[in-house]
């Protein structure tokens, strides 16, 4: 197996080749190529195979990873109005029981002692 190729599946701990793990069936993975230094033979044949272009799976896959980083539609207005007016009310919430609790360790000025 060519390093350039090797996957390490994340789940199960097997190097594979394939898009999905053989032993867990998993399609997480990291490439091997990552953290091992290739050798200069290995370098130079690498070249050689991204000169030719991505293969068909490689663009399907490619193309999927872009629609899944970049949504073809924006962000609603309302749904960022509806977020924004959440954690407004969150940081009053929050807010308010630190004035409660602020009052409440204060000394008891009526009858003189403190709590």
């Amino acid at each position: 197996m060519r390093l350039s190729v090797a996957r390490l599946c994340l789940d199960c701990e097997e190097i594979h080749e394939g898009a999905i793990c053989p032993v867990c069936s998993s399609e997480t993975f990291a490439f091997l190529k990552r953290w091992v230094p290739a050798s200069a033979t290995e370098a130079g044949s690498s070249r050689s195979v991204q000169e030719k272009g991505p293969q068909v799976g490689d663009l399907a896959q490619l193309q999927t990873y872009e629609q899944l980083l970049k949504p073809s539609h924006p962000r609603s207005r309302k749904r960022g109005l509806i977020a924004g007016g959440a954690l407004g009310l969150a940081v009053l919430g929050v807010t308010r029981l630190a004035w409660r609790l602020g009052k409440a360790r204060k000394p008891n000025d009526e009858h003189g002692e403190d709590l």
